[in-house]
Protein backbone atom coordinates (compact mmCIF):
# COMPACT_ATOMS: atom_id res chain seq x y z
CA UNK A 1 0.00 0.00 0.00
CA UNK A 2 1.12 3.50 -1.05
CA UNK A 3 2.21 5.35 2.19
CA UNK A 4 0.41 8.86 3.08
CA UNK A 5 2.61 11.92 2.52
CA UNK A 6 2.12 14.34 5.37
CA UNK A 7 4.29 17.36 6.22
CA UNK A 8 2.95 20.60 8.32
CA UNK A 9 6.63 21.76 10.45
CA UNK A 10 5.50 23.81 12.99
CA UNK A 11 7.38 27.06 11.48
CA UNK A 12 4.67 26.96 8.74
CA UNK A 13 1.69 27.20 11.27
CA UNK A 14 3.58 30.53 12.76
CA UNK A 15 4.07 31.40 8.90
CA UNK A 16 0.62 31.30 8.66
CA UNK A 17 0.00 33.72 11.76
CA UNK A 18 2.24 36.08 10.18
CA UNK A 19 1.00 36.33 7.10
CA UNK A 20 -2.73 36.68 8.79
CA UNK A 21 -1.29 39.54 11.09
CA UNK A 22 0.34 41.45 7.89
CA UNK A 23 -2.78 40.89 5.10
CA UNK A 24 -3.76 44.27 5.94
CA UNK A 25 -0.85 45.96 5.10
CA UNK A 26 -0.17 44.88 1.93
CA UNK A 27 -2.27 46.25 -1.59
CA UNK A 28 -2.55 42.94 -3.67
CA UNK A 29 -1.32 39.16 -3.02
CA UNK A 30 0.64 37.06 -5.87
CA UNK A 31 -0.52 33.30 -4.96
CA UNK A 32 1.97 31.39 -6.87
CA UNK A 33 1.15 27.51 -8.51
CA UNK A 34 3.30 25.24 -9.78
CA UNK A 35 2.08 25.54 -13.56
CA UNK A 36 2.97 21.67 -13.32
CA UNK A 37 0.31 21.03 -11.07
CA UNK A 38 -1.74 24.47 -10.97
CA UNK A 39 -4.63 22.93 -8.30
CA UNK A 40 -2.55 20.55 -6.43
CA UNK A 41 0.13 23.08 -5.43
CA UNK A 42 -2.90 25.40 -4.39
CA UNK A 43 -3.13 25.74 -0.51
CA UNK A 44 -6.52 25.69 -0.04
CA UNK A 45 -5.64 27.60 3.47
CA UNK A 46 -3.96 30.74 1.98
CA UNK A 47 -6.86 30.39 -0.57
CA UNK A 48 -9.31 31.10 2.60
CA UNK A 49 -6.62 33.53 4.11
CA UNK A 50 -6.50 35.97 1.24
CA UNK A 51 -10.54 35.72 0.95
CA UNK A 52 -11.05 39.27 -0.87
CA UNK A 53 -7.63 40.72 -0.92
CA UNK A 54 -7.14 41.41 -4.25
CA UNK A 55 -4.59 38.82 -5.90
CA UNK A 56 -2.53 37.92 -8.94
CA UNK A 57 -2.23 34.03 -9.38
CA UNK A 58 1.10 33.07 -10.66
CA UNK A 59 1.71 30.27 -12.66
CA UNK A 60 5.40 29.54 -12.07
CA UNK A 61 7.85 27.30 -13.66
CA UNK A 62 6.15 26.97 -17.00
CA UNK A 63 9.14 26.33 -19.21
CA UNK A 64 8.92 23.23 -17.27
CA UNK A 65 5.25 22.33 -17.97
CA UNK A 66 3.34 21.38 -20.39
CA UNK A 67 2.55 24.41 -22.43
CA UNK A 68 -0.95 23.93 -23.88
CA UNK A 69 -1.95 22.10 -20.39
CA UNK A 70 -0.47 25.81 -19.23
CA UNK A 71 -2.74 27.74 -21.55
CA UNK A 72 -5.86 25.71 -20.50
CA UNK A 73 -5.19 25.89 -16.78
CA UNK A 74 -4.82 29.73 -17.32
CA UNK A 75 -8.07 29.48 -18.96
CA UNK A 76 -9.76 27.91 -16.50
CA UNK A 77 -8.98 30.34 -13.89
CA UNK A 78 -9.87 33.54 -15.42
CA UNK A 79 -13.26 32.07 -15.88
CA UNK A 80 -13.27 31.76 -11.69
CA UNK A 81 -12.48 35.51 -11.90
CA UNK A 82 -8.84 35.17 -11.12
CA UNK A 83 -6.22 37.45 -12.63
CA UNK A 84 -3.28 35.26 -13.89
CA UNK A 85 0.57 35.50 -15.09
CA UNK A 86 2.30 32.32 -16.88
CA UNK A 87 5.70 32.61 -15.75
CA UNK A 88 9.11 31.27 -16.24
CA UNK A 89 10.41 32.99 -12.53
CA UNK A 90 13.58 32.78 -14.29
CA UNK A 91 12.76 35.15 -17.30
CA UNK A 92 15.14 38.33 -17.70
CA UNK A 93 11.62 40.83 -17.73
CA UNK A 94 9.62 39.28 -14.78
CA UNK A 95 9.83 42.46 -12.91
CA UNK A 96 8.28 44.25 -15.57
CA UNK A 97 5.57 42.06 -16.34
CA UNK A 98 4.83 41.07 -12.38
CA UNK A 99 4.97 44.96 -12.06
CA UNK A 100 2.44 45.82 -15.04
CA UNK A 101 0.25 43.12 -14.26
CA UNK A 102 0.01 44.29 -10.36
CA UNK A 103 -0.70 47.40 -11.89
CA UNK A 104 -3.40 46.07 -14.15
CA UNK A 105 -4.87 44.23 -10.70
CA UNK A 106 -5.14 47.73 -8.99
CA UNK A 107 -6.07 49.83 -11.63
CA UNK A 108 -9.01 51.24 -9.93
CA UNK A 109 -7.45 52.33 -6.84
CA UNK A 110 -4.60 53.39 -8.57
CA UNK A 111 -7.01 55.73 -10.57
CA UNK A 112 -8.45 57.04 -7.63
CA UNK A 113 -5.51 57.62 -5.60
CA UNK A 114 -4.29 59.74 -8.63
CA UNK A 115 -7.83 61.76 -8.19
CA UNK A 116 -6.63 62.65 -4.90
CA UNK A 117 -3.11 63.78 -6.31
CA UNK A 118 -1.46 60.57 -4.90
CA UNK A 119 1.20 59.48 -7.42
CA UNK A 120 3.55 56.79 -7.54
CA UNK A 121 2.79 55.22 -4.27
CA UNK A 122 4.39 52.01 -4.08
CA UNK A 123 2.26 49.15 -4.25
CA UNK A 124 2.99 46.40 -1.39
CA UNK A 125 2.66 42.54 -2.11
CA UNK A 126 2.58 39.56 -0.31
CA UNK A 127 4.08 36.35 -1.67
CA UNK A 128 2.14 33.15 -0.59
CA UNK A 129 2.71 30.00 -1.83
CA UNK A 130 3.64 26.26 -1.40
CA UNK A 131 7.34 25.46 -0.17
CA UNK A 132 9.44 24.84 -3.28
CA UNK A 133 7.01 26.61 -5.68
CA UNK A 134 9.73 29.80 -6.95
CA UNK A 135 9.11 32.65 -4.47
CA UNK A 136 12.42 33.26 -3.45
CA UNK A 137 13.17 32.79 -7.45
CA UNK A 138 10.43 35.36 -8.07
CA UNK A 139 11.94 37.58 -5.27
CA UNK A 140 15.23 37.81 -6.75
CA UNK A 141 14.36 38.92 -10.02
CA UNK A 142 11.74 41.39 -8.54
CA UNK A 143 14.67 43.06 -6.42
CA UNK A 144 17.19 42.32 -9.37
CA UNK A 145 19.85 41.14 -6.61
CA UNK A 146 20.20 37.72 -4.80
CA UNK A 147 18.79 38.97 -1.75
CA UNK A 148 16.36 36.25 -0.99
CA UNK A 149 18.17 32.30 0.11
CA UNK A 150 17.03 30.10 -3.04
CA UNK A 151 17.27 26.39 -3.41
CA UNK A 152 15.67 23.74 -5.09
CA UNK A 153 14.06 22.06 -1.79
CA UNK A 154 11.66 23.25 0.77
CA UNK A 155 11.72 24.96 3.55
CA UNK A 156 14.35 27.37 2.95
CA UNK A 157 12.69 30.78 3.91
CA UNK A 158 11.64 30.44 7.55
CA UNK A 159 10.84 34.30 8.15
CA UNK A 160 9.43 37.13 6.68
CA UNK A 161 10.85 40.22 5.11
CA UNK A 162 9.89 43.27 3.57
CA UNK A 163 12.15 44.15 0.68
CA UNK A 164 11.90 47.22 -2.07
CA UNK A 165 12.19 46.71 -6.03
CA UNK A 166 13.04 49.45 -8.43
CA UNK A 167 9.84 49.04 -10.61
CA UNK A 168 7.51 50.20 -8.00
CA UNK A 169 7.17 47.27 -5.67
CA UNK A 170 7.31 46.53 -1.93
CA UNK A 171 7.54 42.89 -1.28
CA UNK A 172 6.56 40.81 1.55
CA UNK A 173 8.34 37.61 1.35
CA UNK A 174 6.82 34.68 3.74
CA UNK A 175 7.89 30.95 4.15
CA UNK A 176 6.11 28.40 1.68
CA UNK A 177 3.19 27.12 3.91
CA UNK A 178 1.75 23.42 3.16
CA UNK A 179 -1.86 22.56 5.22
CA UNK A 180 -2.20 20.02 7.65
CA UNK A 181 -3.70 17.80 5.88
CA UNK A 182 -4.24 16.25 1.80
CA UNK A 183 -7.52 14.98 1.46
CA UNK A 184 -6.74 13.68 -1.58
CA UNK A 185 -3.15 11.72 -1.56
CA UNK A 186 -2.70 11.96 -5.43
CA UNK A 187 -2.18 16.11 -4.44
CA UNK A 188 0.67 14.25 -1.73
CA UNK A 189 1.97 11.84 -4.31
CA UNK A 190 2.23 14.70 -6.88
CA UNK A 191 3.54 17.65 -4.44
CA UNK A 192 6.58 15.25 -3.76
CA UNK A 193 7.02 14.27 -7.45
CA UNK A 194 7.99 18.25 -7.44
CA UNK A 195 9.74 18.08 -4.40
CA UNK A 196 7.15 20.44 -2.41
CA UNK A 197 7.72 18.45 0.41
CA UNK A 198 11.10 17.17 1.83
CA UNK A 199 12.07 13.74 0.76
CA UNK A 200 12.89 12.17 3.53
CA UNK A 201 9.57 12.20 4.66
CA UNK A 202 7.90 9.76 1.76
CA UNK A 203 8.85 6.25 -0.24
CA UNK A 204 10.80 6.82 -3.16
CA UNK A 205 9.90 4.18 -4.91
CA UNK A 206 5.74 4.94 -4.32
CA UNK A 207 6.42 8.38 -5.80
CA UNK A 208 8.67 6.14 -8.57
CA UNK A 209 5.95 3.93 -9.44
CA UNK A 210 3.06 7.14 -9.24
CA UNK A 211 5.66 8.49 -12.02
CA UNK A 212 5.60 5.61 -13.83
CA UNK A 213 1.16 5.56 -14.24
CA UNK A 214 1.59 9.24 -15.18
CA UNK A 215 4.01 8.75 -17.92
CA UNK A 216 1.75 5.47 -19.06
CA UNK A 217 -0.81 7.45 -19.93
CA UNK A 218 0.37 10.70 -21.49
CA UNK A 219 3.92 10.07 -22.49
CA UNK A 220 5.51 6.58 -22.04
CA UNK A 221 7.75 7.67 -24.98
CA UNK A 222 9.66 9.98 -22.82
CA UNK A 223 10.45 7.38 -20.24
CA UNK A 224 11.58 4.68 -23.24
CA UNK A 225 13.49 7.18 -24.77
CA UNK A 226 15.18 8.37 -21.99
CA UNK A 227 16.14 4.75 -20.23
CA UNK A 228 16.52 3.12 -23.80
CA UNK A 229 13.41 0.83 -23.05
CA UNK A 230 11.76 -1.45 -25.91
CA UNK A 231 8.81 -0.13 -27.68
CA UNK A 232 6.71 -2.99 -25.52
CA UNK A 233 8.28 -1.32 -22.33
CA UNK A 234 4.95 -0.84 -20.88
CA UNK A 235 3.14 -4.16 -21.34
CA UNK A 236 4.42 -4.62 -17.89
CA UNK A 237 3.37 -3.53 -14.69
CA UNK A 238 4.41 -0.04 -12.92
CA UNK A 239 6.71 -2.51 -10.72
CA UNK A 240 8.22 -4.75 -13.22
CA UNK A 241 8.76 -1.42 -15.10
CA UNK A 242 10.52 0.13 -12.57
CA UNK A 243 12.71 -2.94 -12.11
CA UNK A 244 13.77 -3.33 -15.67
CA UNK A 245 14.31 0.61 -15.53
CA UNK A 246 16.88 -0.52 -12.46
CA UNK A 247 19.04 -3.07 -14.73
CA UNK A 248 19.37 -0.67 -17.68
CA UNK A 249 20.76 1.90 -15.33
CA UNK A 250 23.27 -1.07 -13.78
CA UNK A 251 21.89 -0.89 -10.11
CA UNK A 252 21.18 -4.83 -10.80
CA UNK A 253 18.15 -4.94 -7.89
CA UNK A 254 18.82 -1.91 -6.58
CA UNK A 255 15.00 -0.39 -7.18
CA UNK A 256 15.53 2.14 -4.75
CA UNK A 257 18.44 4.33 -6.35
CA UNK A 258 16.57 3.98 -9.66
CA UNK A 259 13.62 5.67 -7.66
CA UNK A 260 16.06 8.45 -6.92
CA UNK A 261 17.22 8.78 -10.57
CA UNK A 262 13.86 8.64 -12.31
CA UNK A 263 12.65 11.75 -9.33
CA UNK A 264 15.84 13.56 -10.30
CA UNK A 265 15.41 13.11 -13.70
CA UNK A 266 11.92 14.68 -13.77
CA UNK A 267 12.63 17.38 -11.24
CA UNK A 268 15.83 18.72 -13.91
CA UNK A 269 13.39 18.31 -16.93
CA UNK A 270 15.26 15.17 -19.06
CA UNK A 271 12.09 13.65 -18.96
CA UNK A 272 10.53 16.84 -20.88
CA UNK A 273 8.11 19.36 -19.61
CA UNK A 274 5.07 17.28 -18.18
CA UNK A 275 1.60 18.72 -16.16
CA UNK A 276 0.52 16.34 -13.17
CA UNK A 277 -2.88 18.40 -13.00
CA UNK A 278 -5.26 17.28 -15.46
CA UNK A 279 -8.76 17.31 -14.10
CA UNK A 280 -9.46 20.91 -15.31
CA UNK A 281 -11.62 20.30 -18.26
Amino acid sequence: MAQNIQWYPGHMAKAFRLMRENLSLVDLVFELVDARLPMSSRNPEVDKLIEKKPRLLVLTKADLADSKETASWKAYFEKQGLNVVVLDTRGPKTAQMMTKAAKEVLKDRIEAQETKGIKNRPIRVMLAGIPNVGKSTLLNHLVQKNVAITANKPGVTKKVAWLKTSTGLEILDSPGVLWPKFEDQKTGQRLALTGAVKDTIFAKDDAALYLLSFFREYNPQAIIDRYHLADDAFDQTDVNLLLTITEKLGFKDDYDKAAVRLLNDLRSGKLGRYTLDREHD
